[in-house]
């Protein structure tokens, strides 16, 4: 417990975790701001179709881009090893890699996508003014997708380096650009649905040129040339894929949840797959939020451990656990006091409210709950160790799916009741395997 309140007490590691954590919580608490403006925007249309497929086609979009979180991810853990030892060669052999796979998943991904939103769509079964919104809003969306993910890859690169002005400048040009456009073209130029994507579409493209142009300068900092050869071996692509590989499936799994979170709300009825939205924007909030402190733990972290400094790695993830633990609580309190005026903000129709109303509690209790998967997934994605992330995942999907199915009869009480299971696995299951590292000394030994 000494220990514990001497690595609290450090004010250094304070400083080094704001310095990171508050442009990163500014600039991700724009994301659901985005969503939240869609949907208090097409919320007020009058129709519960409109609102129900935008949900469900920013759903199915969200779906495929977020399979491809690894290109952050993996992205960040090696950039910042590669910090960690000032190898300048190694950041932008990680940063090239990065951008030539968001390219060829782009591709990849636009071949598949619409087979893959006919499927999801016939699995739902949504009515026919629901599905042919989604399919206009979907369709639309997907020329953003290349810019999307390029932009995943410049993220997690900038945040490898401790640079987290560049993401804030990536991240709020794609947000608030996407605010003002949605205003414009869905109130002001009567686009409706379609507005609401194409306003997506322009602020994912500007925001990936910003970020392009962001690394010139950030390269100066860490002198070094591509090795051009060494790019053209398999030997210098395995370990990346590897990572991506596993953190691939981790994230499939959990795009997979919140997908059949979709597909069971929709079966419910327009206004249940509505009122879910709202109240998964709560969700996104809160995560979005805790992810500025998680994206300091995944820097930081990973920067100790190339330099194998033990004492940075322990105090950092204490002082990021303590604040995290702080702002889930106050979370919890804002949803469980303020949760009616949250869904208000959204929406006027009726039905919709009265919905999500009835399910308020369990989006107070989530963010107590979810907190720790979100810390932990930030320890393990800078140490690189992807195998334990998507196992830990893979577990909880396979513990969890079977309770959720049980529960069906509870209709989408149920629905939540395994979702919050689901989240508080994930936070055992990571914890489990990274004390076990722990006790062996497993995050320095390869």
């Amino acid at each position: 417990m000494s220990r514990l309140l001497t690595d609290w007490r450090d004010r250094p590691t304070h400083i080094k975790v704001w310095a990171l954590a508050a442009p990163m919580i500014l600039s991700n608490i724009s994301v659901p701001l985005v969503a939240l403006v869609d949907s208090a925007v097409i919320g007020h249309l009058p129709h519960a179709h409109q609102l129900g497929a935008v949900a469900v086609g920013a759903s199915l979009y969200t779906f495929l881009a977020w399979v491809m979180g690894f290109l952050r991810m993996g992205s960040t853990g090696f950039a910042a090893q590669a910090a960690g030892r000032a190898d300048g060669a190694a950041l932008r052999q990680v940063l090239l890699q990065g951008l030539l796979l968001a390219l060829l998943f782009s591709l990849l991904l636009g071949l598949l996508a619409l087979p893959f939103s006919h499927l999801a769509l016939q699995l739902m079964q949504p009515t026919a003014a629901l599905e042919q919104s989604t399919h206009d809003f979907f369709q639309t969306r997907l020329l953003g997708l290349p810019a999307a993910l390029a932009s995943f890859a410049l993220v997690g690169w900038f945040l490898g380096t401790q640079n987290a002005k560049a993401p804030l400048a990536i991240l709020l040009t794609t947000n608030l650009l996407n605010i003002a456009l949605n205003l414009w073209f869905v109130l002001g130029l009567d686009w409706g649905v379609i507005g609401s994507a194409r306003a997506s579409v322009i602020a994912e493209w500007s925001a990936a040129l910003l970020g392009l142009a962001l690394t010139r300068p950030a390269l100066r900092a860490y002198p070094g040339q591509i090795a051009w050869a060494l790019l053209a071996r398999w030997q210098s692509w395995r370990p990346l894929l590897s990572v991506n590989r596993d953190i691939f499936i981790r994230s499939l799994a959990l795009q997979a949840v919140f997908f059949l979170i979709t597909v069971q709300g929709t079966r419910l009825g327009e206004a249940t797959v509505a009122a879910n939205a709202l109240l998964l924007n709560g969700l996104l909030l809160t995560a979005y939020a805790l992810d500025g402190l998680a994206h300091a733990v995944e820097a930081l972290c990973g920067h100790a451990i190339g330099a194998g400094d033990r004492q940075a790695l322990r105090r950092s993830l204490t002082v990021a656990c303590g604040w995290s633990l702080l702002a889930s609580s106050g979370f919890a309190v804002l949803f469980l006091l303020g949760g009616h005026l949250f869904i208000n903000m959204q929406t006027d129709i009726a039905n919709v409210r009265e919905t999500a109303y009835q399910y308020l509690p369990y989006l107070a209790l989530l963010p107590l709950i979810a907190v720790w998967s979100y810390l932990l997934d930030g320890l393990f994605i800078g140490a690189t160790r992807a195998r334990e992330m998507r196992n830990g995942m893979l577990l909880s999907v396979l513990i969890a799916l079977p309770v959720a199915y049980v529960a069906r009869d509870l209709g989408n009480h149920g629905l939540w009741l395994g979702f919050l299971l689901f989240m508080a696995l994930r936070g055992v299951t990571l914890g489990v395997m990274g004390w076990r590292l722990q006790r062996r000394d497993g995050w320095f030994v390869r």
